[in-house]
């Protein structure tokens, strides 16, 4: 798959990357697209909207982890058509005695459900921390989480990576429809 970016945390600096002491996770990601709307999960905690999709289960493979995630997060069905779109790495801090780093790789994929959305089989974090699947502008939700970053005096680098992406899938997939729709 097609590196899009890779991203180290400020905190970290390079000993606490190469000291072999980093917890590496896969997830994998979901783009599902109706136009200029984006399927995303919005949660309420952080008030940022993601990509559904997560980390894989011990034995899964990156399509059976992201089937699995979008069914649970949003209630997706009939998923179909799946197609790499980008991998996005990241290092960041992890706060545990074993670990200096997290070494995390987001696996994006485009893909196709059916329209209407069964009930989501949500973590108790998620559930606790108000995470809702909706329909959403692309537009809007980048506008969204741009100020989330403005306001976070953090380094959220779940939100710097989720506007990242919806900035790509925005030049890439939709932009790009609208040129050749103008020009057809």
């Amino acid at each position: 798959m097609r590196p899009l970016r890779t991203t180290v945390h400020p905190d970290l600096n390079a000993s606490q990357i190469s000291s072999g002491r980093i917890f590496f996770r896969r997830a994998a990601r979901g783009i599902i697209l109706d136009n200029d709307n984006i399927l995303l999960l919005y949660t309420e905690k952080y008030q940022d909207y993601t990509l559904p999709g997560g980390g894989l289960d011990k034995g899964e493979n990156l399509h059976q982890g992201l089937v699995r995630e979008l069914q649970e997060e949003t209630g997706a069905s009939n998923i179909r058509n799946i197609r790499d779109f980008g991998l996005y790495r990241e290092y960041r801090p992890w706060y545990n005695d074993e670990y200096d780093a997290l070494h995390m790789e987001s696996y994006c994929y485009l893909c196709e459900i059916d329209k209407e959305l069964g009930e989501p089989e949500l973590e108790d974090y998620e559930r606790n921390n108000g995470m809702t699947p909706v329909w959403i502008n692309i537009h809007q939700a980048i506008a969204h989480n741009e100020k989330i970053l403005a306001k976070n005096n953090k380094k959220a680098m779940s939100v710097e990576r989720e506007t990242f992406l919806l900035k790509q899938i925005l030049h890439e997939l939709i932009d790009t429809k609208t040129v050749f729709a103008r020009q057809g």
